[in-house]
């Protein structure tokens, strides 16, 4: 049965064609990831099958009473409300049947018995209704799905106005699975989730009965749940039964049959054009000329996918630091309370150090502490001498109306235009990605703009929090080789071990400085 049903959507934006001409299916049970580089428009079709965006042209089919989900991260969350509060809103309409229900009872009073009879009846599909989606057994699948989040360990009657960004999208997808629609759609939900939490999000799609679309850049995840991939690239949209493993040898193995026929066509078209241009002209041949050039005219010619430039990171080396990075004298960090127990931390010069550990434990707290953007809740941080830092800020909220060109002039000043395109396009963005606004670009592409301008200042020192968020398989590899060959100090944050093992060569794990217990 077809749940869904796209067909010839087109969509443009930030005057960029994104979409062209795309087809799309999904049948009920489908696990179906959706993959591509940053930018080809991944985000950009779940907002149009959603209706948050309109298509330019296209028609969006959805099955009869459908039921869907989907995980935005950009949703407002109401001050004044607790995790409990929102979680519950995911039964809200059980608890409008159950209230309906009430109300039929009250009128039974007053009816005569031919009404009465059809009251029991609506009374009794409502009852089943409750029953058969578990509506006596809600709290109870709150606190389960809150544990397997984490949710617990943050308190469930927590304001959700003083939440982290990885603590509220947890809240958002506890709501969602609670909700458990016909269809899931999730963008890249693995962003703000610890380890542990994302091997239970694993375990949780992996036996899902019904349908859902993914997008994440996280391969082992992504292999461990899909079925199916669909393929945006160049503004096409493309099936391929399989995980993401058998997806790229399929894939590639197209490309080179399309490679080599592409290579024989062009042969073929060299020699008739050539026939064509000798023979024309001479009475004798002119008819077997003129065949030749109605095939060329006829002929459909193959193209080649245009390739996407290649992210290349080379971090620019500033002056010898000294030995000393940072020291902490009885640090505690927090705001309005504390969030750890007073840490007597030191970084020395090339150390490369992860951060883990669950979200809330105050990690990105604690390099902020550092870097002097926030005060300590009490002690104290000395840095070293000669420190030359470049940050990667996490998340920035505010809306960026700069063109990229703009953005990267800001800080390089002194810098020519054709110097900031050519910084800008080593990190894989095109002439169009270039020339548009930061505001219109994909959170993959964002983050390739903020580490151009860290790429091209001198340093000694990375301090990176959730750099791969967003960013796609080729960048992410390319940020893994550039961080290994790095010579300076490293302090990261991430939630992907199969990267930060590549980049750290000492763990220091907030576990064990929290105030939480776990």
């Amino acid at each position: 049965m077809s749940i869904l049903t796209v067909t010839d959507l087109s969509h443009s934006y930030g005057g960029r064609e994104i979409l062209k001409n795309v087809s799309f299916r999904l049948l009920k049970g489908e696990h179906v990831g959706l993959i591509g580089a940053n930018g080809e428009g991944k985000s950009s079709f779940m907002n149009i099958i959603t209706g948050k965006l309109e298509p330019d042209e296209g028609q969006i089919e959805w099955a009869k009473r459908v039921r869907v989900g989907y995980l935005d991260q950009h949703t407002v969350l109401q001050k004044g409300l607790t995790i409990r509060d929102i979680l519950r809103d995911a039964f809200k309409y059980l608890f409008d049947l159950e209230q309906e229900m009430q109300e039929i009872y009250m009128k039974m009073g007053d009816v005569d018995e031919v009404e009465l009879n059809s009251l029991l009846e609506e009374v009794g599909t409502i009852q089943d209704l409750l029953d058969h989606n578990d509506f006596y057994v809600v709290d109870s699948k709150i606190e389960e799905i809150a544990k397997g989040l984490g949710l617990d360990e943050i308190g469930l009657d927590r304001d959700v106005h003083d939440l982290s960004g990885g603590q509220r999208t947890k809240v958002l997808l506890a709501k969602l699975l609670l909700e458990k629609p016909d269809i899931l759609m999730l963008d890249e939900p693995t962003n703000y989730l610890d380890e542990e939490h994302i091997i239970w999000l694993k375990r949780y799609l992996q036996e899902y009965e019904n349908a859902f679309l993914l997008i994440s850049h996280d391969i082992p995840f992504l292999n461990s749940v899909i079925n199916l991939i669909y393929h945006v690239e160049d503004k096409e949209l493309s099936r391929y039964v399989g995980d993401y493993d058998e997806f790229v040898k399929i894939y590639e193995a197209k490309k080179l049959q399309v490679e080599a026929a592409y290579k024989r066509q062009q042969q073929e078209i060299s020699d008739l054009e050539d026939f064509v241009a000798r023979n024309k002209a001479r009475v004798a041949t002119r008819n077997m000329a003129m065949s030749r050039q109605k095939k060329l005219d006829k002929m459909d010619i193959i193209e080649l996918t245009r390739e996407k430039p290649k992210p290349q990171f080379n971090f620019k080396e500033g002056r010898t630091a000294g030995k000393l990075i940072f020291e902490t004298e009885d640090l505690v960090i927090g705001y309005d309370e504390a969030l750890s127990k007073p840490l007597n931390l030191r970084m020395e010069r090339g150390e490369r150090i992860a951060l883990t550990g669950p979200n809330g434990l105050g990690k990105t707290t604690l390099i902020k502490s550092v870097l002097g953007l926030i005060e300590p809740f009490s002690g104290k941080v000395n840095l070293g001498d000669n420190l030359e830092i470049g940050y990667f800020e996490q998340e920035i909220k505010e809306k960026n109306n700069n063109s990229c060109i703009e953005e990267l002039w800001t800080e390089f000043p002194g810098w020519q235009q054709y110097e900031i395109r050519a910084a800008l396009a080593k990190c894989g963005l095109t002439t169009n990605h270039i020339e548009s606004k930061v505001m219109v670009l994909s959170g993959g592409e964002q983050a390739k703009v903020r580490l151009c301008k860290i790429l091209n200042r001198q340093t000694n020192i990375l301090i990176l929090d959730e750099p791969t968020n967003h960013l796609d398989v080729d960048a992410k590899e390319e940020l893994k080789r550039a961080l290994k060959t790095y010579k300076g100090g490293i302090l990261i944050i991430s939630h992907e071990p199969e990267f930060y093992r590549d980049v750290a060569t000492k763990i220091w794990n907030c576990e064990e400085w929290s105030t939480k217990i776990f």
